[in-house]
């Protein structure tokens, strides 16, 4: 016999819709995607019901710590854009992520690399922080211009929502989660994940980019709807006598199973 395979979305308690969110913190639509998605959450009637799971995806895993380039330059460099266009293409994303509250600061950006802050995310989880910590990252990079790739800003960033610095610190040094950004990293790749942000929704529905609100609303009443079926809802009396009458047939509460 072929053991089964346990399916990697499944909730951490049953009823719970579980929304897995893969991600990168060096991207822009992703801060947007997140608000937006929350925005959708806001009046969801099952919004209690809804378990986040936050995935690890690096855009660039090769980017060093440390990187010289301004936003622009890099931006120009990587889309074979002038300095001009490229920064129009920040313009554009400052002013869509303004229309979701956010507020970018492009030209304060540290260009870094993120697997540690990955790691530290899903340190974060392990204390109930996952979606703490992913917010207070995202408001690091794309909003006070910090390097979120050092190991000393993320233990300061960490106990700015309650984590234990001297734990950061071990498990960041000593590469304790950095197997599971891999993993995270295999599972996108194993499902066909090109770009962040990417939602999968109730395990059965995958939702590409940043869409809008009304759009992440819809899929979401739709996944209730087909994971938690309404319960039937009698018309007419229903008939408690035993035997058959009146249009139905009940079994006697007094029946007793054949010994034959």
């Amino acid at each position: 016999m072929t053991a089964t395979a346990p399916n990697p979305f499944t909730p951490s308690a049953p009823g719970k819709l579980r929304v897995d969110i893969w991600s990168d913190i060096a991207c822009p639509w992703c801060y947007i995607g997140k608000r937006r998605f929350e925005t959708a959450l806001q009046d969801f009637p099952q919004k209690d019901e809804v378990e986040v799971v936050w995935h690890s995806f690096e855009l660039d895993p090769s980017a060093p710590v440390s990187n010289p380039q301004s936003m622009r330059d890099a931006l120009a460099r990587k889309y074979g854009r002038t300095p001009a266009q490229a920064q129009e293409m920040m313009d554009n994303m400052t002013g869509a992520a303004a229309g979701d509250g956010l507020e970018y600061h492009f030209e304060n950006t540290r260009l870094t690399n993120t697997f540690l802050a990955h790691q530290l995310i899903h340190l974060a989880a392990g204390h109930s922080q996952q979606d703490a910590m992913k917010e207070r990252l995202l408001l690091a990079y794309m909003s006070e211009g910090q390097n979120v790739g050092k190991v000393e800003t993320l233990v300061e960033l960490a106990q700015q929502i309650g984590l234990d610095g001297a734990e950061v610190r071990t498990a960041l040094e000593s590469g304790q989660y950095a197997d599971d950004v891999r993993q995270d990293e295999a599972q996108a790749q194993a499902l066909g994940i090109s770009g962040v942000p990417f939602f999968v929704m109730g395990g059965k529905y995958g939702i590409s980019g940043a869409q809008g609100a009304d759009v992440l609303r819809g899929a979401l009443d739709q996944v209730w709807t087909e994971t938690h079926p309404a319960p039937l809802t009698l018309l007419g009396t229903q008939n408690d006598a035993e035997g058959c009458e009146d249009g139905q047939c009940a079994v006697p509460q007094n029946a007793v199973p054949s010994q034959n």
